[in-house]
Formats: C-alpha cells, sequence, structure tokens
C-alpha cells in the first residue's frame, strides 16, 4: 500500500505510457469483441437516455447556450455541437437510467470496483473527438478501450473510503478516462497526456448523495466533458502538475486517503480489466447491487410459480455496503425506485419484470406496488458480509401463504461474466432503448450490425449519421 503518496516510480507517468504507447492492433481479439457489446450497449443508452426528462432538460440547456452548429452528435437528436457539449449529453444520457455497465473488482475490500460504470464517461468522449475528426472505428476502440482501462485501473486502486465516504467514482474516476480516450486520439505526447490527465483531476468530481435524483447522470456527462476539456487544454500548452495520481496532495490522497500500488502499477492492460475481472452490462435499468437479487429473484418466481397474492414476507440480505447506496426504501419516483432493494423485489413479484417501461412514476406509485414494497425486509445479512466486497451476494427468503418458505443466493446477477450476454442479447437490449424512444425500427437494426463490424469502418461518422434524428 502507498498511504503517503510516495511511490517507486511516477504512477501519473506509467499511465501516459499506456495511452501513448497502445495501438489498436495492441488490444486483444476478445477483448475488441467484448467492446463492441458494451458499445452497442451505451449507444442504446444513449436513445434512451435522450427521451428521458433528464435528456429534455440537457437539450434545452444546450440550446440556450447560442453554441451554433458543430462536428458532433447528440445521439437521438437533431442536434450537432461542439465535441466537450456533446460528451456531456451523450454521458448524461447513458447513465440517465442507471442501465449502463459496470465494472467490477479485483480484491475483496474494494467495493465491487468502486461501482465505476465505465462506458458513460469513455464511449462519449471517444465518439465526440471521433466524429470531430472523421476518424475510424479501430482509432475510436482503440480510444474507448484505453479510457475503461485507466478509468477500471485507477478506480481499483484508491483506497475504498473514497466510495464509502460519499465520492461517485463513476464521476471521479470517469473524468481520466474521458481524458485518457480524448488524448489518444489527439495524438498526444507524453507530456502533454500528463498535463491532461493533471486538468482531469482538478476537476473531478460527484457525491453519492446525489443517488437516485438527475444530478447521478449529471456527474457522468460531466466527467465525460471535462475529460475533452483537459485534453483540448493540454494542447493548447495549459499547464498542470505531472503526478496528480500519486503525489501527496494528489487524486489517490486528497479522494481517498491513499491506494495500493500494485492494484495499477503494471496491471494497465495486464490483464484488460474487460477480460479479467470483467464488466458487467445491466439486465434492468437499476443500481447494479440491486441485479443478483434481481436474477434470483425472477428465477424463484419462474420455478416455483410464485404469484404475488401469496407473497407475506420477503427478506433480503447483503453485506453492510450495498443498503450504503441502496438507500430508498419507500421511494416516490423511478430515479428513486432504481436505488430502492425494495421496489425492485416488489416489481418482479408483481409485474414479473423489471425493465424501462417498469420504472416509471405511475408503476413505482401504484398502491399495489407500494403494498408489496411493505412486505420486503432489506438489511445487512452475516453471510453476505462475510463473502467480501468484490461480490454482489444476495440472500432472498420468501415466505409464502401457509407457511410455506423459499429461498435463494447469488453472488452476481445475469449480465456479469460470470453469466455473460451474448451479443445478441445486448442487441435486444438495444432494441428495447430504441423503442423506448421511438427511434425508427430500421435504423437500429443497421446499427446493431454495423457496430458488430466496428473494427472495419472507415468512418465513425457512417454510425453517427444513423443515430442522429
Amino acid at each position: 500500500m502507498a498511504e503517503n503518496g510516495a511511490v517507486a516510480s511516477s504512477i501519473t507517468g506509467e499511465v501516459a505510457d499506456f495511452i501513448t504507447g497502445i495501438q489498436y492492433g495492441d488490444i486483444p481479439a476478445d477483448v475488441i469483441e467484448l467492446g463492441k457489446k458494451h458499445i452497442l450497449d451505451g449507444l442504446g443508452l444513449a436513445l434512451a437516455g435522450s427521451a428521458v426528462e433528464s435528456g429534455q432538460i440537457v437539450q434545452d440547456h444546450l440550446a440556450s447556450l447560442g453554441c451554433g452548429e458543430g462536428p458532433a452528435t447528440v445521439i437521438g437528436t437533431g442536434l450537432k455541437i461542439v465535441p466537450r457539449f456533446a460528451a456531456f449529453a451523450n454521458g448524461v444520457a447513458i447513465h440517465a437510467e442507471d442501465y449502463d455497465d459496470t465494472q467490477l473488482a479485483v480484491a475483496k475490500d474494494r467495493v465491487y470496483g468502486l461501482l465505476t460504470h465505465p462506458t458513460a464517461p469513455a464511449l462519449p468522449a471517444a465518439l465526440a473527438i471521433a466524429e470531430a475528426q472523421g476518424a475510424g472505428g479501430p482509432d475510436m476502440m482503440a480510444a474507448y478501450h484505453i479510457g475503461v482501462e485507466v478509468e477500471c485501473k485507477i478506480a481499483e486502486a484508491i483506497n475504498p473510503r473514497h466510495y464509502q465516504e460519499g465520492f461517485h467514482s463513476t464521476a471521479t474516476c470517469g473524468t481520466f478516462a474521458a481524458a485518457a480516450a480524448a488524448a489518444k486520439l489527439s495524438g498526444q505526447s507524453r507530456d502533454e497526456v500528463l498535463r491532461s490527465l493533471s486538468v482531469a483531476g482538478s476537476q473531478s468530481a460527484g457525491l453519492r448523495e446525489n443517488f437516485g435524483t438527475m444530478t447521478k447522470p449529471f456527474h457522468a456527462g460531466r466527467a465525460s466533458e471535462s475529460g475533452v476539456v483537459a485534453a483540448d487544454f493540454s494542447a493548447r500548452g495549459w499547464t498542470a502538475a505531472p503526478t496528480i495520481l500519486e503525489a501527496p496532495r494528489g487524486f489517490f490522497r486528497a479522494a481517498g486517503g491513499g491506494f495500493a500500488e500494485d492494484a495499477i502499477h503494471g496491471r494497465l492492460g495486464d490483464p484488460w480489466t474487460f477480460a479479467q475481472p470483467g464488466i458487467s452490462i445491466k439486465p434492468h435499468p437499476s443500481g447494479s447491487l440491486t441485479h443478483p437479487g434481481m436474477t434470483t429473484m425472477a428465477e424463484l418466481i419462474a420455478e416455483h410459480g410464485i404469484r404475488a397474492e401469496d407473497v407475506v414476507q420477503v427478506k433480503v440480505g447483503t453485506n453492510q455496503n450495498m443498503p450504503n447506496a441502496l438507500i430508498h426504501h419507500r421511494p416516490t419516483d423511478e430515479l428513486q425506485a432504481k436505488f430502492s432493494m425494495e421496489f425492485c423485489m416488489a416489481v418482479l413479484l408483481t409485474e414479473g419484470r423489471g425493465g424501462l417501461n417498469e420504472f416509471t412514476p405511475d408503476v413505482v406509485n401504484r398502491p399495489d406496488i407500494k403494498a408489496m414494497i411493505e412486505k420486503v425486509d432489506f438489511g445487512v445479512h452475516p453471510e453476505a458480509e462475510a463473502a467480501g466486497y468484490d461480490k454482489m451476494t444476495t440472500i432472498i427468503e420468501i415466505e409464502l401463504a401457509g407457511g410455506r418458505l423459499i429461498e435463494g443466493r447469488a453472488d452476481f446477477g445475469k449480465g456479469s461474466p460470470a453469466d455473460p450476454m451474448s451479443y445478441d442479447e445486448v442487441a435486444d437490449k438495444f432494441r428495447e432503448c430504441a423503442e423506448f424512444a421511438r427511434f425508427p425500427g430500421d435504423r437500429a437494426e443497421k446499427t446493431v450490425e454495423l457496430v458488430s463490424r466496428l473494427d472495419a469502418l472507415g468512418d465513425i461518422r457512417e454510425l453517427t449519421a444513423l443515430l442522429a434524428r
């Protein structure tokens, strides 16, 4: 551990060397294929997020700025603006429904990879800069993968206190992801990359108190925008400290009290996080901590034919970090419901499903849903606590009328590397998002096909043109 910022070598320099040194051909083929699923997932979520209230507010805000025309697309809209604001809008949209991918952890104390959502900050920055340049699919993908890798390794390294005491890692670590992606596409030198990372570090911010509100997706959009801004200022000669990560007054120390050097030193791309431990794709538009429980509950309902009217009580037990994030026990709107284990259990028991159309204000406030929520008891279970914070162990006990007891347990949910989604399953999720946004079905199908061969695409604008209104 490096608790006082003293390290054998410059960690920031090592990150800069990785960003400048890695080329598309250096990324393993299996990692590239995994990335395609996550890119398709992110694009679908950007479509869905453009159609919800937060997306409309962002679009109104951008229109009020009088920015004029630009080269970068706000997905799902007719807006084309400067890259920093396109990155912001698309980052907000990807994270708006809390339906985006989630990093897993390596060490047992790392709080599930500090709950970083890697694609939401990294992809919008890479896409906006690539579109502005007319870059090809391989260059955009390389920048995206580099951004995700930098983000995940920084999140894995920083002390768990960072997340536990209130920082939102998607916002903080995601700013470095966006800066890395933008710097890579801009062809920056090592010194320029160091400055880009440093400017990003001074912009990294976001507090978990805002979970369950529009400000949570604002974090992801702002992280993506801040990374683009950081790289732009660096390219113009802006000065910044060269050791922003490991310095005594740098990111790791200020935001976490220290870091685990062995979690990042020599670990960038060795292995790639996409390969090990992997990154989960969400099957439901709610906080990832609900997903093992939702996967198990759906299986129990199907296996035992559980009917809502027969449920007497449901006990859901997890480790202490999960109630620390799932803070809305009696939600009153769809954003709070995403961070409510009680709602997620109730909606499956009542509706039999939990998709975009179930996480709405009308469903959240229905009397039968509220009545079922009252039957759900959510808290800490010693067995789940003992399993470690690298897992999302969830233990369910359902008591039915007549005294029948049904039990289930899961460490991870559907969409995790332990139970991954195929490209076709992600494509179905993309179609759900496109339909939710009332996006033309034929263009959705072309997008699914185009992303599958993104490595052969000569100009990323062929893809972004499909995703504009």
